[in-house]
């Protein structure tokens, strides 16, 4: 996000959009009618990630009329995370609230949103505290991912999944999302020490169409949060990480050696007739052990030269204290 783009617009509304044609205008109706009422300066931003059923032309219709929306079109469907991502740079409020474009997020929440971050808070997560989700496929899952993603990134929030929240313009300065990670954004700017709140939001079913993500989403899901999960707690220490995975390998082959050696000395048995397997296997983790080492060393240089070449701090301020003169 580049702090250039920032306005004076008091909240940005960014609202990722894909095939979303038969919603557009009456999210578009509601989204003024309870932006009005706050009294804030706002803007609304549709990042439209390659609609292919008549939703950019619709978007494109109210766009032409009202000068509080803007229209991100983009070149193809290249996913929610790129599409937020591309409503963040664009955002030029003090306030950005995200939220799906499917209406299963109500618009007249965002106010209990704006009232958290003006308490105080950096970051407003909602939760769906009551899933009206299938249970085998949607609600069992959830849970588990749930739980999976708090315990690798050590941040207490029990909703990672919903697109529902706000956010103090600064949290997420220099953010980068790909992949899975819009689900993460939490986790991510906690890093930095931002404070967080969730609040109950109603879960509700579609009014139209169905769900765009399948079961291979958890994949995608799993795989971004070992990336989280080593992003969060070794980025400025990878050989913390890999040396950790080289220990494990090392004692093992430790131990498996003394076996081999105290049978060969006490018992004279013969290494390569009784043991052979046993000893293959201790000199490959041996290997194993020493690649991670040199995995970890090659990725604390990588870590020095992107701090040292993007001014990238491993810190963040919230706020510097002085005596006042």
């Amino acid at each position: 996000m580049d702090s250039s783009n920032q306005l004076n617009i008091d909240c940005s509304v960014v609202i990722p959009i894909y095939n979303e044609a038969p919603v557009v205008n009456e999210l578009h109706d509601r989204l003024i009618k309870t932006m009005d009422k706050t009294g804030l300066s706002y803007e609304l931003i549709f990042a439209d990630d390659g609609s292919t059923d008549g939703t950019l032309e619709a978007l494109k219709s109210i766009a032409d009329k009202d000068d509080k929306v803007v229209l991100i079109e983009l070149r193809r469907n290249f996913g929610k995370a790129a599409a937020l991502a591309a409503g963040f740079d664009t955002a030029k409020g003090r306030i950005i609230v995200s939220m799906d474009g499917d209406l299963q997020h109500l618009p007249e929440d965002i106010p209990n949103f704006i009232e958290k971050l003006e308490a105080g808070y950096d970051v407003v997560n909602g939760w769906r505290k009551r899933r009206v989700d299938n249970v085998v496929t949607r609600k069992i899952p959830s849970r588990i991912a749930n739980w999976l993603a708090s315990k690798a990134t050590g941040v207490n929030i029990r909703d990672f999944g919903g697109g529902f929240k706000a956010y103090r313009r600064e949290v997420l300065e220099g953010l980068s999302l790909y992949g899975e990670m819009h689900r993460f954004i939490p986790a991510l700017v906690a890093q930095q020490g931002a404070k967080m709140i969730e609040v109950p939001i109603p879960n509700i079913h579609r009014p139209y169409g169905k769900s765009k993500y399948g079961i291979s989403r958890a994949f995608r899901v799993a795989f971004d949060l070992i990336t989280l999960r080593f992003l969060i707690g070794y980025i400025t220490r990878p050989l913390h990480f890999f040396g950790r995975a080289a220990s494990f390998c090392v004692l093992a082959a430790f131990l498996m050696s003394a076996y081999i050696l105290y049978d060969r000395f006490v018992y004279n048995v013969p290494i390569f007739v009784a043991h052979a397997p046993l000893a293959g296997l201790a000199a490959v983790l041996l290997l194993v052990g020493s690649i991670f080492i040199s995995t970890g060393l090659i990725g604390e240089m990588i870590s020095r030269i992107y701090f040292e070449t993007t001014n990238k701090k491993a810190y963040a301020v919230r706020k510097i204290h002085r005596k006042k003169l």
